[in-house]
Formats: C-alpha cells, structure tokens, sequence
C-alpha cells in the first residue's frame, strides 16, 4: 500500500468484472463534500466511466503518479435514500458480488452512460424534457376524458374502476393489511384461489398506504411484461391524479430513465415494473406488492443471477415497511415460511363474483386422434360446443414453433443443432420455414433432403404453437383465433394489442404458452384446453412438479371467472394427459394447493432439499466437457483444507455443515460450442453457506486460473434449476 499524505483519494465502485472498486483522487472541489453512492463521472482508459462513491482512503495499492482524477459529480441524479443503500450492500454480500456489479446496471443506460461533450443536451436534460412531454400529455389525455361524451356507466364497465363490494375475505384481509402500523416491517402470504380478487385488494391497500402519507410510495412488481398493461390500466383508472411510473426491458432507454427519474425524486406515488425494479430508488417507500410471487421470472437468468422477490423482502425490512406476497400457487419456500410463522397468511378462498371455480377433467388422448388432431376428439368437441354459446376458449401448450424437431422417416435423422446439445425446432416465418436453436439462435434453411441418408421425406414430429394454430384454423375455419408466445411478443406492442381483442370480443379461440397462464382477466373465457404436459411428471428438475401444479392451477383459473347463468355454465378444464392416476392431478381436481404443497414440502424435508437446504451453483464454460471438468475438481481440491481447517472455523463456518458435490455436465451440457459443466454446493445452514462462499471464491482467485475466453466460471447462490 502506498500512503499519499498531501492527497485526499476515494475508492469508486464500477460496473467493471476485474476489480470490486478503483481509487482515484478527489479534486479540490470535491474535497470533503461526497457522500456515500454519489455518482461520478472517472477516468477509464481512453475514455470515462460513470461510478459510485464508496468511501475516502488514506493509502492506495496505486503508485501516486498513476492515480487519476475524478472528472465531476452528477449533481442532477437524486441521492439514494439509505433503504437503496444497504439493499445494494446486502445483494452485493449475499450473491457475491461486487457492489459496481450490483449498484451500476440498475441504473437506466441513458443515465449511466458517460456524456458526449458533442451533445448539445446533457442526459439529464433530455430526460427532464421527457418527463415535461409525458406530463402534457397525460393533462391532455385527462382533458380528452372529461371532455367525452362517453357516459360514467359505459367508462366504468371499459375501465372496471367501478367501486366494489368487498366479499367478507376481502374485508378481512384488506384490515389485517390496514392495521399494520407504520414504520414496521411486516410479510404477509396473500393465499387467494384465481379470481379471488387479490388486485382489487393490493389497489384498496395502496389507497390506504397513499392517504396516509402524502409523500408515501408504493412498489409493485410484477413477472411479466405482459401483465403491465391491463394492471396499469386499472391501477389509472384507481388513481386518475396519481403519476405513476412504469419500468421495464421493452421501454425505450429515454423513456425508462424518465419514469426511473420521476420515481427516485419521490415525483412518481405508484412505481409498476418487472424484476429490475426492486432497486429503484424510492425516498418515500412505504409498501411492496408482489404479485404472483411464486413464478420463476422473478430469478434474474445471469449475471448476479439475484431474486427481485427475495430482495423486495430485503427491502421491506430494511425500510420497515410492510410488504403483501399474493399468489394462487405460492411459492413452497414462501408457503412454508407462512406455516411457520415468519409470514401472515391471508387467505381468499372463493372467486370475488361469485363465480365457481373452474370443473377439472382429465382425457386421455387417442393415439390416432392426437395424431390427425394434434388433440384428442373430447378437446375439439368442448371447443366446438363453447364457440357456438358465443364464448372464448384457450388452447394451451407451452412449446413454441411449428414442432419441436424436424424427422426423416427412412433413417431417423433428427435436427440436431450442431452448437447445443439441443434440436433445432422447426419455425413457420414469413419467408418459409426455418431451423431455429432456441438457446444459441442459430438459424438454418430447412434441408430439402436428409442430411443423414440423402431421402427427401422429412416430417415435423409434435407441435409447437405455430402448428397448433393453423391445426386449429383448418379445424374451426370460422374462429377468430390468435396466438401468444415469445415470437409474437417480439413485435412490439403486438401482446398488447391481441389482449385488448381479447377483452373487446374481437377474438374467439386462443392458443399460447405461459404468456397466458397467468394474471389475465378474461371475463368471456369459458373454456381451457391444456395439452401436452406430461414431460414435466418425471423430470429430474425436484421443482417440476412444482411448477407444473402451479402453471397448471394458473391456467386453469383464466377459465369460468364470471358467475354462471343459463347461457354461462360454470367454466371448463380439460387437460390431456396419459398419467391421470398422478397424485398431482388428483390435488388438481380438487383445487387443493394445500394438500399439494404439504406432500412436496414433506418429500423435500425428508430428501433435504430447498426450502429445507440452502444451495449454491459453480458453473464453468470450457471449450471441451474434459476442461470444465477439470476446473471444477480444481475448485473442489481448493476447498478442502478450508473444510475443517481452523481458518473455516474462524470464518464462521460449520465446517460439518457443508457438503460439496462432484462436478457433473449441465443438463445443457453444451451451448453455442462451449462445454458447461456445474458443482454444487449445500449446506442447513444459510449463515454456514454463506461464510464458506466467501472464503472459497477468495481461494478460487487466488488458485486456479484466470477466467478467459476459453474458459469462463461464475457462481449462482439459490439457483432454481440444477
């Protein structure tokens, strides 16, 4: 360390994978006058950064001439308020990373991004005429809505902002919400079957929590993109002077910024957006919603591979704020900390109209009628018989493309893509057909021929939605159907657009994947048909069934919402399945997650398995599976004298508490021509695991070799598929 005594340094966190911070030096100006998370513009290179202060130092690992300046300050970005603070701390220890790693990416691109001294606007002023425009705009969008000549009645059934009638659940969860007091941090399980009305709920308590404070706060994550829309279209129509601030991946970088902007100055009451969202900065913070907690798109897929839920309870308790878990299916992990005591369990056991739940049946599909179909006949005559009552029907197979594979009859050849350990699912698009890998992206014109024997018939095996649909157009010609899945949700607004047809009548027959499972509204849907489900039964993933009850019970509530009449029977479930006798479906039948969730959490304890262990994932990229391999027992050798050792025993560590597995190949074991292997890490104890990361990642830096581009290696602590 060199000390520099006529120099006042700071250490500056980056979004830069090779060192957790950097020093610089403090200019004059700047001397004494930063705070913690301040951001500054730095020297980088060529060219400049844009950071975060940490903290001032007295000696550096730097020579004094090599020290750099810091340029300026950023002024116009709003301080972070202590909450953000020590959540950004708390993911940085807890997924092991650095704080630059955790702190830099949340913030909006165009706000991170280090100005151009040829631009003639400054971000900041850019973004602040974004929020002017935006401002107008929805003056004007008030005006044009009180100037309409739209009747109250015909605007309250178009928006749904018509006050409602509590039932008796309703009311008593809404006051055991009410009655928390402020300042106090509290978790609360909203249990509610679909339909229940968990969102008129979560909109009463927001009511609640913004009368009573005038600079209060709400945050409201959501899974998916695609449930925003209709949310934010009530939550408007609930809060018609309310700014509300709208974060997600599809918006524009200027747009984001400026909702993130409006959000972080407390200017924005009521803050909706997907898993990034939780490290918004929200000075008056003063309740979380999580609405379907349970679904995986909460788990960022890579880098610090965190969990927006996880960290939204973080968040609660280090604001001392209260914050609401809703789902139909919750999560095993939140289920069993709600039955233990750590969460209030609120339950809503009966839909809000009144409306029963939806009659589960299950068919066994005909091999010739699966077959000529793509579904058995009992599915296509349900279909037939909701369209001619004037109702909607959805068709559900979580599988995108046309098929899943493409298959030569003569010799068996499959369309392996030569990159993954995957096939390539065959794709009808605009210009013909294609061979797409749905994990490296990799394209290819269909051959003409086999590639394997030369013989010109080549036949798609299964199906995909694509196939599905037009199945589905040749069988109900006259059907107005549309499709929902990850390759329509590329256009953008065309999610949108289709559930807005949905809700408007324009649309009959639906067919998707889980795009539609789950949070949508759709008062017409009569009918759910759910097809092809059976592969999840016997995975070696211990959360599949999991998922699969919980998609299952989500989809099968999109059905039957609205109470029966003579010309509404009660809604319809038919799913297809060749293994009815699974004690999954019978809980299915009969609606019961409670009964579900006590038998898997029982399993699980037995097997130790989450929630009753605590997991961590090493995961190497190699160019060959005999490298990776090798890298991973190195990291294994590396930790045994850390095990036992007195050193693991300062460290806090139960050294009878860890168990490290052998490296094996990923499920995926190769992607885009890398080779994955993966180790894994276990332990009862969380304080345990945590301790022992800490030390051993140390260990891996210290002792094997550098990552680089034939092999890279990154840990994942709670992963959720293994």
């Amino acid at each position: 360390m060199h000390p520099h005594p006529t120099k006042i340094l700071a250490r500056v966190a980056l979004d830069v994978p090779i060192a957790p911070w950097f020093d610089y030096e403090v200019p004059p100006d700047l001397a004494e006058n930063l705070k913690p998370f301040d951001c500054l513009l730095v020297p980088w290179g060529q060219g400049r950064k844009v950071g975060l202060f940490l903290e001032y130092i007295s000696e550096s690992d730097l020579e004094p001439e090599k020290l750099k300046p810091i340029l300026s300050r950023f002024d116009q970005v709003p301080g972070f308020p202590k909450s953000w603070q020590e959540l950004v701390r708390f993911a940085a220890r807890y997924y092991q990373r650095s704080l630059g790693d955790i702190a830099l990416p949340t913030l909006p691109k165009t706000l991170r991004l280090p100005p151009s001294p040829k631009e003639k606007k400054s971000a900041f002023e850019r973004v602040q005429a974004r929020i002017e425009r935006g401002v107008e705009r929805a003056a004007n969008a008030a005006g044009q809505l009180q100037s309409s000549s739209t009747s109250p009645k015909d605007l309250a059934s178009q928006t749904r902002c018509a006050p409602r009638v509590l039932t008796p659940a309703q009311q008593k969860a809404l006051a055991a919400l009410c009655a928390n007091p402020q300042g106090q941090y509290q978790a609360f399980l909203l249990f509610g079957v679909t339909g229940s009305g968990k969102t008129e709920l979560y909109l009463r308590w927001i009511e609640h929590l913004l009368t009573q404070n005038s600079s209060a706060q709400v945050l409201l994550l959501v899974p998916e993109i695609s449930l925003t829309p209709r949310l934010l279209s009530l939550i408007c129509s609930h809060f018609p002077s309310e700014k509300i601030a709208v974060l997600h991946s599809e918006l524009a970088d200027l747009e984001r910024a400026a909702s993130w902007m409006m959000a972080a100055r407390g200017e924005s009451r009521i803050v909706i957006g997907t898993r990034l969202s939780v490290f918004t900065p929200l000075p008056g913070l003063s309740g979380i919603v999580v609405d379907e907690e349970h679904d995986p798109s909460f788990k960022q897929p890579d880098a610090a591979f965190y969990s927006a839920r996880d960290l939204a309870l973080v968040l609660a308790s280090v604001a001392k704020v209260p914050i609401v878990l809703g789902s139909a299916t919750p999560s095993l992990e939140s289920w069993q900390a709600a039955k233990s005591g750590r969460y209030t369990l609120l339950e809503l056991s009966e839909r809000a109209t009144g409306a029963a739940l939806p009659n589960i049946i299950l068919v066994k599909p005909e091999a010739k009628e699966a077959a000529s179909l793509g579904f058995s006949k009992t599915s296509a005559e349900a279909i037939d018989q909701c369209l001619s009552r004037g109702q909607q029907a959805l068709v559900y197979l979580n599988r995108r493309g046309y098929a899943p594979v493409l298959y030569c009859m003569h010799c068996g050849w499959l369309s392996q893509c030569n990159a993954c350990s995957a096939y390539r699912v065959l794709h009808k698009l605009k210009s013909g057909y294609k061979l797409i890998c749905h994990h490296c992206s990799q394209e290819q014109k269909v051959p003409r021929q086999c590639p394997g024997c030369g013989a010109s018939h080549l036949e798609p095996l299964g199906q995909g939605t694509q196939g599905l649909e037009q199945t589905l157009k040749t069988r109900f010609p006259s059907a107005r159907l549309r499709r929902v899945d990850r390759d329509v949700a590329k256009r953008k607004g065309a999610v949108e657009e289709i559930l807005q047809e949905v809700h408007a009548g324009e649309a009959d027959l639906l067919v998707g994947t889980q795009m539609l499972a789950k949070g949508h509204d759709f008062q017409n849907l009569n009918l759910v048909v759910v097809l092809d489900c059976d592969g999840a039964l016997y995975s070696g993933d211990f959360r599949a069934r999991e998922r699969l009850f919980a998609s299952l019970m989500q989809v099968s509530g999109r059905a039957g919402r609205v109470k029966p009449s003579p010309n509404t029977p009660r809604g319809t479930v038919l799913i297809e399945t060749r293994f009815a006798e699974d004690p999954l479906f019978k809980a299915l039948i009969a609606q019961d997650y409670v009964s579900f969730a006590s038998q898997e959490l029982s399993e699980r304890q037995q097997v130790a398995f989450p929630p009753y262990q605590y997991q961590a994932l090493l995961r190497v990229r190699a160019l060959g599976m005999p490298q990776a391999l090798a890298w991973l027992a190195a990291a294994k050798h590396v930790a045994q004298p850390l095990i036992g050792s007195s050193r693991g025993q300062n460290s806090g560590i139960d050294t009878l508490d860890i168990t490290i597995h052998d490296p094996v190949p990923m499920p995926l074991a190769k992607l885009a021509h890398f080779s994955r292997a993966q180790l894994l890490v276990e332990s009862r104890s969380r304080k345990a695991l945590q301790a022992f990361l800490r030390e051993w990642l140390e260990m891996i830096r210290s002792h094997t070799p550098a990552a680089k581009r034939d092999l890279s290696w990154q840990l994942e602590v709670d992963p959720l598929e293994i």
